[in-house]
């Protein structure tokens, strides 16, 4: 259990920083967890923008397209998002923006303003997927690209068995997402997987963690550059795509596919973005 901590309270003349909980045995860092919500939400809050400083880092933002959300664990049925129009490069945990579940601001900083989409989609998700802490969704290059071939992913790597029968293709487009149940029809295709493929649209990653979440969107966006990739090979005589077997796949799934190890697969991300930025999306 991590101690209680106040994120704003100076320590030694600077502000306490959180730190990984390193008592499980081995070793290995572990989640932290609170006994005060209150100050649950301002850790994850800052993880949260940690996140979308991730998602400027690695290029998978553009223009005011992408949001990612993160359930409120004091109030289970809000969820935060990033105010529209605030560069993921520059966004502070004071910018975040609080919306219910029927699209109502209730918390924000400077700008209030959400994207439509980002309410739909999300708060459909966050609402089938009592288990969903964070989900995230972007338009970036190659998972854009891919989903607009209508295919599934193929299963030709280890790393994509990551996603082995847990990721879904949501094969149809009908606009950008502004109104009626199209968020709900999102959610109902995703079903119980981490991942779905929005045909023509993009990917949408979804996680008990916003680690978790994270690392999934960046290990499938990168995917979906190998597919492609392998997919122009196979225009070379004889060259056909290898899957990965049944048996092989599902080994190397349960292994690789599993919450603990996206959680620790991410913290090199989060630890690498505190060093570069100073944790100053903290403010």
């Amino acid at each position: 259990m991590a101690p209680s901590v106040n994120p704003n309270q100076p320590a030694g003349g600077e502000e306490k920083k959180f730190r990984y909980d390193f008592s499980a045995k081995g070793g290995f860092p572990q989640p932290l967890t609170f006994k005060d919500k209150r100050e649950e939400r301002e850790y994850l809050k800052g993880r949260l923008t940690a996140a979308f400083r991730i998602f400027a880092k690695y290029g998978l933002n553009e223009g005011v397209a992408g949001h990612i959300t993160l359930r409120d664990p004091v109030e289970p049925d809000t969820f935060w998002v990033n105010p529209l129009g605030v560069s993921f490069a520059l966004i502070k945990r004071s910018d975040l923006v609080r919306l219910d579940d029927e699209g109502k601001v209730i918390d924000h900083g400077d700008c209030k303003l959400v994207n439509q989409s980002a309410f739909l989609i999300h708060a459909a998700v966050h609402r089938a997927r009592p288990d969903v802490i964070c989900a995230a969704h972007a338009h970036s290059f190659y998972g854009r690209t891919f989903s607009g071939l209508g295919l599934p992913l193929a299963f030709i790597s280890q790393d994509a068995c990551t996603f082995y029968n847990d990721i879904a293709l949501y094969d149809q487009f009908d606009g950008i997402v502004l109104g009626g149940r199209e968020g709900d029809v999102i959610a109902a295709a995703m079903g119980g997987s981490k991942a779905v493929i929005l045909r023509n649209h993009g990917l949408l990653t979804a996680g008990a963690s916003i680690e978790a979440a994270v690392f999934w969107f960046v290990a499938l966006e990168s995917l979906c550059h190998s597919q492609l990739v392998a997919m122009a090979a196979c225009a070379h005589p004889g060259v056909t795509l290898k899957e990965v077997g049944h048996a092989e796949a599902q080994e190397t799934y349960d292994t690789l596919g599993q919450h603990a190890t996206a959680w620790f697969s991410a913290k090199p991300m989060f630890d690498l973005i505190a060093h570069e930025t100073g944790e100053d999306y903290l403010q």
